[in-house]
């Protein structure tokens, strides 16, 4: 079901500072930043020749992003995303088998403009996971 790993999304405080240690010390390509307000974030991607990194950071407060902090306060690994053929077979596959899709369980556009769901973490040994329509 699912296909390639797409990016592992990384929650920080500092989004500017974050891209800075990626571009300057890691010497890694670094994209602008987008604000991404239906998810409550701003992004910024890290391209690596096999998959990319994605930074976020809270956008307002009632960003989830916030809570993810309160319990990590240095940020760390968020979500890993997954591409998926056909996000909607994919869930409804995903939800035969028990699996629990956050939010109102129709897909959402996401940073790279593709329908994206979030699947629970305690559903996939304590990861949260996003699937985008590849």
């Amino acid at each position: 079901m699912i296909g390639r790993l797409n990016h592992v999304a990384i929650a920080v405080r500092d989004i500017a500072k974050a891209a800075k240690v990626y571009k300057d010390t890691l010497g890694a390509e670094v994209t602008a930043q987008v604000q991404q307000p239906d998810h409550g974030v701003t992004t910024v991607f890290i391209n690596l020749p096999n998959t990319k990194i994605e930074l976020l950071e809270p956008l307002g407060e009632n960003s989830p992003i916030n809570k993810f902090l309160e319990k990590s306060p240095d940020g760390g690994i968020h979500h890993v995303c997954y591409e998926v053929p056909d996000i909607i077979a994919a869930r409804d596959q995903l939800k035969a088998q028990g699996a629990r899709v956050l939010g109102s369980g129709e897909p959402k556009i996401g940073a790279h403009g593709k329908p994206v769901l979030f699947l629970h973490p305690k559903d996939f040994c304590g990861t949260l996971v996003e699937l985008e329509q590849a």
